[in-house]
């Protein structure tokens, strides 16, 4: 999917259930709190308890749908790296569909589930880890980090 912001443009190409190749080429009215590919970012970027309650994104199905991104704070939860002990923000994102389809989707099992992040505040905030689909009607996929450890001098030599 591409979507160019200043003009309207979604370019969605997919596989039908034939194999074909096809392309959905649409002009929108995009909305300002347009977040697609954006969302990390964003969490990373609020103050604590300042989440926007909902943003706006582009769905990539075959036809581009315009959804709201339902965002709240589940609160504080606790991790450890390095030794060190730290509490991360976790945000659960939920996909609202909206008008007749959104009603539609979850008697028909089609509502996407609800994503969680969890970022870690303060000076410089990070990414810490998330669970969610990555494409409609994907697994739950957990992603988060880990800490490296790098060899001695010696080990190294």
């Amino acid at each position: 999917m591409s979507i160019d912001r200043a003009s309207g443009r979604v370019v969605v190409k997919y596989l039908n259930d034939h194999g074909e190749q096809k392309v959905e080429n649409e002009r929108m009215k995009l909305p300002d709190d347009l977040a697609n590919g954006m969302i990390l970012t964003l969490l990373k970027n609020v103050a604590p308890g300042a989440a926007p309650p909902t943003l706006s994104m582009v769905a990539a199905t075959p036809k581009p749908r315009l959804v709201k991104l339902k965002i709240t704070d589940a609160g504080a939860e606790p991790f450890n790296t390095g030794g060190a002990s730290h509490k991360a923000t976790h945000y659960v994102v939920k996909i609202e569909i909206g008008g007749l389809a959104g009603l539609v989707a979850p008697l028909v099992g089609k509502q996407p589930p609800d994503s969680s992040v969890w970022v870690l505040g303060g000076d410089a905030p990070a990414f810490v880890k998330s669970e969610g689909p990555l494409h409609l009607g994907g697994p739950i996929w957990r992603i988060e980090l880990v800490s490296p450890t790098w060899p001695h001098a010696s080990a190294t030599r």
